[in-house]
């Protein structure tokens, strides 16, 4: 296997070692394990993956979500990113809830931090890609937490934020997130610090979908919110992936922010994602609150 960094500090390139080889070899998922540990965004190119396949390779990280409420894949490990109409085949028009998605997705995010329990890992394939945009961005944030002042680190090392699917919703339109999707998915608390235990790094845990931190106004957790994530995803600090059908990528959702970029409303998109779910093993123990740890 041969691992080439692409990225500032992170984003690696692994050749010599496909999906289908981590999913049956354990050697093969021991080196993946430790790369994807390392980079923290790992690409896989010209692969012949199936939703077989993707569920296969993810489960060798950890227990897989299950889609939630009121999105294309629910009930299934599947999320399903896509412009076209499930029942017709054709581009779904401007407005559409998947055109507003896509919209929402291009905010900074991490996958799941609005559940409990929060993600580990997404991994996303490439099924159909436009000729042009549709491209994905990636932001180290274990890299934002080292550049960080050491005041500012030792300020937020315990400090808690609130998430919230339905807050970064609001910001795109009023009712993208459904009254289902609000209900199952109430806001949570993680600590704004995540460290990893395979190798002590520590990122800042934060996204879109944030919205307050304990002991802090509304107002002024905002601002430092905004100011945390611009820091985190400043000019030379990421990586834009430029997608090819076959196409496989996984993220570390502890340790990254990533946004997708938008592309043509006449061509078609088509992504699944299957997202591992973070247990203590992955550092989740020491995300909770305090008072949710008693």
């Amino acid at each position: 296997m041969d691992v080439r960094q692409l990225g500032p500090g992170f984003f690696a390139e692994v050749r010599g070692v496909g999906l289908a080889d981590v999913a049956q070899n354990d050697a093969a998922y021991a080196a993946v394990r430790a790369a994807f540990e390392e980079y923290s965004v790992l690409l896989f190119r010209d692969q012949a993956v199936t939703d077989e396949l993707q569920a296969a390779y993810s489960r060798r990280f950890g227990p897989l979500e299950v889609a939630k409420a009121a999105s294309l894949g629910e009930g299934t490990p599947y999320s399903i990113l896509t412009n076209l109409d499930r029942a017709t085949g054709e581009l779904v028009p401007a407005g559409h809830k998947e055109d507003l998605r896509a919209r929402a997705n291009q905010l900074w995010h991490t996958d799941s931090c609005f559940k409990s329990p929060p993600a580990l890992a997404s991994v996303l394939s490439a099924r159909i890609t436009p000729s042009i945009g549709g491209e994905t961005e990636f932001a180290s944030t274990r890299r934002a937490w080292e550049r960080l002042p050491s005041s500012l680190r030792s300020r937020l090392e315990h400090a808690c934020a609130w998430h919230d699917y339905a807050h970064s919703r609001a910001k795109v339109a009023p009712h993208l997130a459904s009254e289902r999707e609000k209900s199952t998915l109430p806001a949570v608390s993680w600590r704004l610090r995540w460290r990893n235990p395979a190798n002590g790094y520590s990122a800042l845990y934060l996204a879109s979908h944030t919205y307050a931190i304990d002991g802090m106004t509304k107002d002024a957790a905002a601002g430092l919110l905004a100011d945390l994530i611009a820091f985190a995803t400043a000019p030379g600090h990421t990586y834009q992936h430029r997608w090819r059908d076959g196409d496989v990528i996984m993220w570390d959702n502890r340790a990254v922010l990533h946004r997708g970029r938008p592309w043509p409303n006449d061509q078609a998109r088509h992504m699944v994602r299957t997202t591992v779910t973070a247990t203590d093993a992955d550092g989740l123990a020491e995300m909770w609150p305090v008072a949710a740890a008693a």
